[in-house]
Order: C-alpha cells, then structure tokens, then sequence
C-alpha cells in the first residue's frame, strides 16, 4: 500500500512529512521554509529524503521491538511487521524530540483493546525489554502507566518470562556504572512499584525530557547511522566501535571529550560483562553546547546468563571478539586508532582501576549468599575480567 502519509512534529512544531512510496519505501520531506535538521541523517540541504525499502531507519527505530511492540499490534489489530502503522497509532510522542502523527483531518481506526495496562496509548518506546513510561504516583517509589497526554518523565523496565532478576540485574549493574564512571555518566535509577500492573520494576528517569516537560533531541546510534532493523532486530548489531567514535567526532560538540567518555565506558562494559552494548545503546543527547553523548544506560551484566551471546555486540579491530578473549592490549590499541593518545589512554586505565577498588562494595555478596547466589556470580564475572583487563 503507497498511500499512507503522517506529519512529522520536531519539539511539537511541523516539521515535513514521510509518506509511503509505490515502490514499497518511504520519502521523508521537510516542510517549505524550515530551516532545523530533525536528526543527523536527516540534513535540510537535502528537502527529501528516500528509503528504498519499508520504513526510513530513523523513523523504524522510534518503534519499539519485543513486549510493547506485540502489545501494540494487537491492541491496534496491525501486523507486528507494520513499523508505519504502529507509528500512526502510537508515534504521537516518542523518545527524543520527533513525533509522528496521522496528517490533519485523517481519520485513524480506534485502538480497540488499548489501554493504559498494556500500552501507552498515543506514545512508544523503543528497545526489546518489557517496558512502559510511566509517571509517580502519591507513594514514594509508586508509579502508574502513563496515559496519552500529559509528562512522562519515567521510563519502568520490567523482568521478562525468561530472566527474573533482570531488574536486579540492570539495577546493581547501573549501580556499579555509577560508582566507577561518576554518577552523572549514567542514567539516573530507581526501584519502584507500578500500579495496576502490580509489578517491581527498574524505574530510569528520562534525560530526553527536561524537567519542565520540554522536549530534547535524541538519537541513537542506529538512527544516526541509517541502520535498517531488519525482521529480526539485529540490525543494531550491523557495525563496529570505530562506527561509534566515528559518529562521535563527527556530530559530537565536544567530540574530544565524548570520544574519551565513550572510551571509559566500553572498558567498563568489558569489566561489568555487558556484551550487549549494541547500537541502539549509545546516543547523542541534545545540551546547550550542541549534541553530545548521553549517559549511560540499559546496562545490564549479560554474562550472566547462560545462552545469551558472549561476543561484545559490535566488532571491534575489524573483528567480534568473545568477552574473555578481550584484553588491555585490544582495548588500548582501539584507543589509538579512535585517536585518543597514549597518555590520556594510560591515564585512563589508572582512573578506572582505582574507581573498581573503591566500587567493590557495591557488589559484595551479602552475608550468608550462597557459592551460587545472585550477587556471587555477578561480583565473581566482574573480579575475573578486572584481573584479565588490569593485568593483576
């Protein structure tokens, strides 16, 4: 079907519209006179912008993937596969600055079966985990779903079917980050209760909203480098490292500086065994320098689990490396080749070995856990690759 369209909103103003094409893509064009580029790959020098095939990648990964994305097609009684008519139903308000809309005076079926317990109606998400945007409620750490109007300034992750301690996980997980790369280098984190759903659930505060609602620009790294999803999601896998500090110092403010914040932060992914540091897991945040790299988030201690891939999730020196075989000399030569110099690389390693010791407590396994308990293995993956990267 060619004949769909939406209005495509930056910060709530008009900016261009994206329409299906008979050739089964789409075509992303700017509304005459505006002068702001909407997201990176997306420059106004150029009024249109073509997609061959399905959905423009900037657009597709404004949708979510697992969860939210089933919840949604039922709901609206579209295809999981449809990325525009999820878009239509529920892109009024997604993460970022950019919004998609039905055009003025279209009539949009109803969402039969949508409600706020298992969709927020009018607004997504993106991402695989089980997940919902929610605001607080009169309890201090109770929230409820959001609805289709009004802020949303929290984001609740849940555990899924297959993994129980996901939110015990991604929570010390984030605890550790916090403590080893400053607490300003990671997304701002709590437990909490959502109503209604009567769950226990990882509640992360937005840093795409600022605290009067307004909204911010925000991209991730599949956006940014024009990555399609593809059917089964791994599209955010499609690419190495040296893409990451690539977008970095081509669209960061401050790209000298981010390159090394996005240099610290891989190290500890290595050390906290997140191998799922995938494309969507960095992006550019909006500040009043320009775009720089946003805190740290979704991260979670994969290696953990039994089953999950234990390669790091992007290649890196022209190769996916598995999580054990990573050591400081590849890490250092990734440094170089960012450009970051030997010093500030050294520098580096000493700044983070010291902030490991001193973040050991965070994951000190409780008194009487036993040899295979939670925090246990968790702290026993981390000591291991803090003896492999440290050379100890």
């Amino acid at each position: 079907m060619a004949d769909r369209s939406a209005d495509i909103f930056f910060k709530d103003e008009l900016a261009g519209t994206v329409a299906e094409t008979a050739g089964a893509g789409t075509r992303f064009t700017y509304d005459e006179g505006w002068k702001t580029p909407i997201a990176c790959c997306l420059p106004v020098a150029r009024r249109e912008h073509e997609w061959p095939q399905g959905v423009h990648p900037f657009f597709q990964h404004l949708a979510p993937e697992g969860w939210l994305r089933e919840q949604q097609a039922r709901g609206a009684h579209v295809a999981e596969q449809d990325d525009f008519g999820l878009l239509l139903r529920y892109g009024a308000d997604c993460i970022g600055a950019v919004g998609v809309r039905p055009p003025a005076g279209a009539k949009v079926e109803d969402l039969p079966g949508a409600n706020e317990v298992t969709v927020n109606p009018g607004r997504t998400i993106s991402g695989i985990q089980k997940k919902l945007l929610v605001v607080k409620e009169s309890g201090e750490d109770e929230f409820r779903p959001a609805g289709a109007t009004g802020p949303a300034p929290y984001i609740a992750k849940f555990n899924s079917e297959r993994h129980a301690t996901l939110v015990r996980n991604e929570n010390l997980g984030l605890r550790w980050s916090a403590a080893v790369l400053g607490a300003n280098e990671v997304n701002a984190f709590r437990i909490g209760r959502v109503s209604v759903l009567n769950e226990t659930a990882l509640i992360v505060t937005r840093f795409d909203r600022t605290d009067e609602g307004q909204k911010l620009q925000l991209e991730d790294f599949a956006q940014i480098l024009c990555k399609p999803r593809g059917r089964d999601f791994s599209g955010k896998y499609d690419a190495s490292y040296e893409d990451v500090a690539e977008v970095i110092r081509t669209h960061s403010a401050r790209a000298g500086i981010d390159l090394a914040r996005f240099f610290r932060r891989l190290i500890a992914f290595v050390l906290i065994g997140n191998c799922d540091a995938h494309l969507k897991n960095f992006s550019l945040l909006e500040t009043p320098d320009g775009l720089r790299l946003s805190p740290a988030y979704d991260i979670v201690n994969t290696a953990y689990y039994d089953g999950y891939e234990q390669n790091l999730a992007l290649s890196i020196g022209g190769a996916k490396v598995h999580l054990d075989q990573v050591t400081r000399q590849i890490l250092e030569e990734f440094g170089l080749s960012i450009s970051l110099p030997q010093p500030a690389i050294t520098e580096i390693f000493e700044s983070l070995r010291t902030r490991v010791k001193r973040a050991e407590a965070v994951i000190k396994p409780p008194r009487g856990e036993p040899p295979d308990g939670f925090v246990t293995r968790f702290a026993e993956i981390v000591s291991r690759a803090c003896l492999r990267i440290f050379e100890e």
